[in-house]
């Protein structure tokens, strides 16, 4: 059958939609485990966004350094899917790290979106902003895979002390034509995350951290976001990682990396005496 033809059987069915939504987001209800599990003291928190959805997030206060980690994870599973490295960053890093579920994953209410991400990052943010024991001069947004592109937009809203960026994509267009080169949808779906048109407008320090073998999003895509954004900028590609990865085949070269970067952002958001 001819593309065309497919195509236009594809829409007549009504099936955007529904691809779009098994094509973006893979929630996870069930909590596998938690912090504790791992031997790390945290906080369960849950807060509100501003259209009255309840949010599950986890507080894991750091071991010395100033900064603090907002974590926007990718678009499955939930939370617990991060715990090894959670783990991992809070003993080697020692920042406080702040990680909660978008709408529809884990503990979280509502049902996932673009928009609903946006809403959900916007309602993490107010609350490290009110916590006592957070400056929030020293708030750090790290985005990994489809939280990429949460942070990014985020970065282009508020201030933040660096931009952190793994695994990051163009847009899902795009990743629509990667993922599915059979079947022409990119400009038929309503769920963008137009990274690289934002990403010019981001003036945090910025990390992109991207794996040479990624099977899901082309190393490619972190390059050219890399080429598109502003000064002060960074790129370390990982030789060998795919999307998953990361942290595994980055190993401590990785975390030193993390480790010089964040370095330089406390450094660079130290008042003066």
């Amino acid at each position: 059958m001819a593309p065309a033809v497919m195509l236009t059987l594809f829409l007549a069915g009504g099936c955007v939609e529904t691809l779009e939504n098994r094509f973006v987001f893979f929630p996870d209800k069930r909590i596998e485990a938690t912090p504790r599990d791992r031997g790390l003291a945290y906080e369960e928190i849950y807060f509100q966004t501003t259209d009255g959805f309840n949010l599950n997030g986890w507080w894991i206060p750091g071991t010395g350094s100033p900064l603090t980690i907002l974590w926007l994870h990718g678009n499955g599973g939930n939370i617990s899917y991060r715990l090894d490295n959670i783990t991992l960053r809070h003993n080697l890093l020692g920042t406080n790290i702040f990680i909660f579920d978008y709408r529809e994953y884990g503990r979280s209410e509502g049902r996932a979106s673009e928009e609903g991400t946006y809403r959900d990052a916007e309602a993490a943010i107010r609350y490290l902003r009110g916590r006592k024991d957070v400056d929030p001069t020293k708030i750090i947004f790290l985005g990994e895979s489809l939280g990429s592109a949460v942070a990014v937009e985020m970065a282009t809203r508020h201030d933040c002390a660096a931009l952190i960026l793994e695994s990051p994509f163009l847009s899902i267009p795009e990743m629509a034509k990667v993922s599915l080169p059979f079947l022409p949808i990119s400009s038929f779906l309503q769920t963008r995350y137009d990274t690289l048109s934002k990403i010019e407008q981001v003036r945090a320090p910025l990390l992109i951290v991207h794996g040479e073998n990624d099977e899901i999003v082309p190393f490619q895509h972190g390059q050219r976001l890399f080429e598109a954004a502003r000064e002060p900028k960074e790129f370390y590609g990982i030789k060998g990682a795919r999307h998953n990865d990361l942290y595994l085949v980055g190993g401590l070269a990785y975390l030193e990396t993390l480790n010089r970067f964040l370095g330089r952002v406390t450094r660079n958001t130290t008042p003066s005496p």
